[in-house]
């Protein structure tokens, strides 16, 4: 097969997604029949959410940025389809069109584009499939159920994901377990990441502070349910530091809801804006604890070994509270303060990292898309 004859269409939309194509780019640099195209799609906007990552990632500029922004999720979900499929009409009519489109995780962008690629016959790679929650109130479920069935190669992260696409009726041909390859950022970034100066600036030392992070509408858009867990975490501030990157619509809530009050009465808890990844790592890795709303930091949580609260009801990552260090509290107040309780009695259980969590993940995802376009590898990574 002719040098750069597959080419490949990878989407990237948001926070989460620039964890994940990192990796993914440099396996693909030892594949001499791929041609990447990467696309930011811009749905986050805020340069701390974006494109900081990309430099401290070093993620090569997109070769296309659409700028979509913010909006409704229909009306996201709408502009990145109408653009991608432009750029892959454009793309056949100039006789070099993309064979494949590579989406990653749950965000608008990730069905947008599968859609748009999949209604013009280009096959659909979704990495980080078979992930559910069963909780359809969730627009990232919809976007997972959604983008899994119109996919042709369906990459999980782990076991329980491959179970629910097989439950579903996806072929075993068609479903790979590769590991997760936010991970691989992870394990090549946590060393430069504990060099910077994060924790001095904040006035936190190693292992002596908690991380908060809330930023999804069950936690934040109840002032009561919101003011009730800033209210549980200002009071074990008093015993425990916390640090709380604060997340736009959070810090919209709290001007909404007039809670200021509670940040300026508690010494101990820190308030900064959201932070570029290697800060946000330094911060993490180092913690006593994290009390968290995000998907991903559940699997990063436990991936280091730091207990983690969930604010969320259920989970489309159970692995992290069934092998790793996660615990669900859903928006509870009352459990939140009891399981804060137990982190800081040295009562908290201790989780273990799941198999292929082992940061060679991106290798497997390009050896598989390398198998599926070519029929056999051409890299040097392994399944």
């Amino acid at each position: 097969m002719s040098t750069k004859s597959i080419r490949l269409l990878l989407i990237a939309g948001a926070r989460p997604n620039f964890m994940k194509i990192a990796p993914i780019m440099k396996a693909f640099e030892e594949y001499e029949d791929f041609e990447l195209t990467l696309v930011h799609t811009g749905q986050h906007y805020d340069p701390n959410l974006s494109s900081v990552f990309f430099e401290e990632l070093g993620i090569r500029q997109p070769d296309v940025y659409l700028n979509v922004g913010s909006g409704s999720h229909a009306r996201q979900t709408a502009d990145v389809m109408v653009a991608i499929e432009s750029l892959c009409l454009e793309r056949q009519q100039s006789g070099a069109p993309f064979d494949g489109v590579m989406v990653v995780g749950d965000v608008n962008s990730t069905l947008a584009a599968a859609v748009a690629g999949a209604k013009l016959n280009i096959p659909v790679i979704h990495v980080e499939a078979g992930l559910r929650s069963r909780d359809r109130t969730m627009p990232e479920e919809i976007n997972r159920i959604l983008t899994d069935s119109i996919s042709s190669l369906l990459l999980a992260s782990e076991p329980k994901g491959v179970e629910n696409l097989l439950a579903e009726g996806h072929s075993k041909e068609r479903v790979q377990l590769v590991g997760n390859v936010m991970i691989d950022t992870l394990r090549s970034q946590i060393e430069r990441a504990k060099k910077q100066q994060t924790l001095s600036r904040f006035g936190l030392t190693p292992g002596s502070y908690g991380v908060v992070t809330l930023h999804r509408p069950a936690n934040v858009d109840s002032k009561t349910t919101l003011s009730d867990l800033l209210g549980v975490i200002k009071n074990v501030s008093n015993r425990v530091p916390f640090i709380f990157p604060m997340h736009p619509r959070t810090r919209s809530r709290v001007e909404q809801f007039g809670l200021e009050p509670y940040f300026m009465e508690s010494s101990g808890c820190i308030v900064c804006e959201p932070l570029g990844y290697l800060d946000f790592l330094c911060l993490t890795s180092q913690a006593r604890l994290i009390v968290t709303d995000s998907g991903g930091l559940q699997e990063e949580s436990t991936a280091l070994g730091i207990p983690c609260l969930t604010l969320r009801d259920n989970t489309e990552r159970p692995i992290t509270c069934d092998e790793g260090t996660g615990t669900l509290i859903g928006s509870s107040s009352r459990l939140l303060e009891e399981k804060l309780e137990e982190v800081l009695s040295g009562n908290y259980k201790v989780g273990t990292c799941p198999a292929l969590w082992d940061g060679e993940a991106a290798g497997r995802i390009a050896r598989v898309v390398s198998e599926f376009f070519v029929g056999k590898p051409t890299g040097s990574g392994s399944v």
